[in-house]
């Protein structure tokens, strides 16, 4: 079965989206044409649906059982593709499952069969270690970002469950990095390639900024006036590190957020959802926020400590300058620090300090209800338009997830907004409506 020309057009209105980038439109045509398809494309330039969209074509709807598994690196990323799934509107189950959370809500979820299952190499294995679900119609397999995988020690893992999918026919591999090692374990026998890897590279201006203080603190607080209200991630190596920073940015009343495997699972996704809905602008992250996360297009990233590698210097790098886009990397030396053979430009910018405030316009606000409530974003912008006196060019991006949804509003208007909405019902739920 193969989705029409009409669907596929429908499918992007419904994400936004006015039409395909190359690299897609490439990958629409070769997955489908071939058994093993390598796709590298950096960061950020649209691969989960590269892949999705030849492949859900492939899905036939008379087939009851699990078709396609998508293995990935992180919570983040399953939770994601699962989202990116939902909002294609096509029809079909998909389920996230990963690490972190019960198993008992897995199985609640895979009780009624998904034809997509998304998930972390660890928690899939265990679920076909208990027979979750029948591998039977499994036919199609994806590593995302699989050189990910096999970094944060996931190798066994995927080999076990390789082993396992024996009615395997079509096997995709995507990486935003090239000359990756293809493991034995994956059976991948002469992969057609896609090589976009080298897209934006073009756009991405490297920058020097010196610091006279060992700890940066006074120099990043320049850097980061000289840029103004723009979109960014402050890189570091270490949690200890962040929450220094973090520190600092506070005293400068800097509004921020942070990302780092320290946290919570849910106070990574919230801090995700406040960074991609503009209620912060900033946010400081460890190398865990460099590749497989969905935000938005970032003018700039800084390297507040040096990436110990080659490979982290370019992940973090593609979160910025995608195809298409321009972009500034800053590397913030210490005067007195040696720098890796890898950075090589020779251009320093000397920040020029502005008195104009680093903050935003929007805040979060949290609704006690979500999709399992049979909650629509229309249902939403209902409340907030009608009940909460918001203009439509006032109320920002919807987040709607199972049993719980985010929505971005004017700073100004928050506690006005909460005072009319709290407790209000959206379909047959009273929900509570609080800041974030």
């Amino acid at each position: 079965m193969s989705t029409s020309i009409k669907n596929q057009e429908q499918i992007l209105k419904k994400l936004g989206i006015t039409k395909l980038n190359p690299m897609q439109e490439q990958a629409l045509l070769t997955i489908p044409a071939y058994p093993s398809t390598i796709l590298l494309s950096p960061t950020g330039t649209g691969k989960t649906l590269a892949f999705l969209l030849p492949l859900i074509n492939e899905l036939k709807p008379s087939i009851k059982e699990v078709q396609l598994l998508i293995l990935v690196p992180s919570r983040e990323l399953a939770i994601q593709i699962e989202q990116v799934i939902r909002d294609m509107g096509t029809g079909y189950k998909a389920n996230a499952v990963y690490g972190g959370r019960p198993i008992s809500k897995d199985k609640i979820e895979l009780a009624h069969t998904p034809a997509i299952v998304i998930g972390t190499p660890g928690r899939v294995l265990d679920h076909l270690d208990r027979e979750s679900f029948s591998i039977e119609q499994l036919k199609t397999i994806v590593l995302d970002e699989f050189d990910k995988s096999l970094e944060v020690g996931f190798e066994q893992e995927m080999g076990d469950i390789l082993a396992d999918l024996v009615h395997v026919k079509k096997r995709v591999l995507t990486s935003a990095t090239q000359n990756i090692r293809i493991p034995d374990f994956a059976k991948v026998k002469n992969p057609k390639v896609i090589d976009y890897t080298a897209a934006g590279v073009a756009q991405l201006d490297v920058k020097k900024v010196t610091a006279s203080h060992k700890d940066k603190l006074e120099s990043l607080i320049h850097l980061l006036q000289h840029i103004g209200n723009q979109p960014g991630i402050i890189f570091c190596n270490f949690k200890d590190t962040i929450n220094f920073v973090s520190e600092h940015l506070s005293i400068h009343n800097i509004e921020h957020g942070l990302f780092h495997g320290g946290l919570e699972q849910q106070d990574r996704e919230r801090a995700l959802i406040k960074f991609r809905n503009g209620t912060h602008q900033i946010i400081i992250a460890t190398d865990l926020a460099a590749r497989g996360l969905d935000i938005p297009e970032l003018k700039y990233i800084i390297h507040y400590q040096l990436p110990l590698k080659a490979e982290e210097f370019t992940h973090r790098n593609g979160r910025t300058a995608r195809m298409n886009a321009q972009g500034t990397a800053y590397v913030l030396q210490w005067n007195k620090e040696t720098v890796p053979d890898f950075i090589t430009t020779e251009e320093v910018l000397v920040p020029v300090s502005k008195t104009t405030e680093i903050a935003t316009e929007w805040a979060t606000v949290f609704i006690s209800g979500g999709r399992k409530d049979k909650i629509s974003k229309g249902d939403i912008a209902g409340l907030f338009f009608k009940q909460g006196g918001l203009e439509k060019n006032e109320l920002g991006i919807i987040e709607l997830k199972q049993d719980c949804a985010f929505v971005a509003v004017p700073k100004k208007k928050l506690y006005e907004v909460i005072d009319k909405t709290n407790n209000m019902r959206l379909k047959k739920k009273k929900v509570r409506i609080y800041e974030l």
